[in-house]
């Protein structure tokens, strides 16, 4: 019995501590803005890769994930289904690239104020992130 109990104890907490979040910041919005953008590096700690699967914040309606792929001297972003995150490795989320977008923001996001989200992994589960507000035309925040 003792070890059914510590095999569910692995598979319901695989990965606990092995996603690590840093430099979690978006940028200030204008009056009467719908979306902001939010930036971060994931650190994935595990011998396993795993996946940003879905994001949630009191902040928005909702969160999505994005990349901008150039097209010429045209920049276009899309939605896509997630980010994967390399085993003992790291993927950043920058201005130009792959990036979130928070969607129906409920109020204007201004600089020094923090953004609650929720990170959901596959493997991870849920890692809890502030994302630091910077200037309009700030280039990030910075540890």
């Amino acid at each position: 019995m003792r070890l059914l109990i510590g095999m569910f104890a692995l598979v319901a907490f695989p990965a606990m501590g092995q996603i690590e979040v840093e430099q979690a910041w978006a940028r200030a919005t204008a009056p009467g803005a719908k979306v902001a953008a939010g930036y971060m590096v994931v650190r994935n700690k595990s011998a396993a890769a795993d996946r940003l699967v879905g994001i949630a914040s009191p902040a928005a309606a909702r969160v999505e994930t994005h990349v901008t792929r150039r097209d010429g001297d045209i920049a276009r972003m899309r939605e896509v289904k997630g980010y994967d995150v390399p085993a003992n490795g790291s993927f950043e989320l920058k201005p130009g690239g792959a990036h979130l977008m928070f969607v129906d923001i409920r109020k204007p996001f201004r600089e020094g104020e923090r953004i609650p989200a929720t990170l959901r992994f596959e493997k991870a589960g849920e890692v809890r992130v502030e994302f630091h507000v910077s200037g309009l035309t700030g280039h990030g925040h910075r540890h």
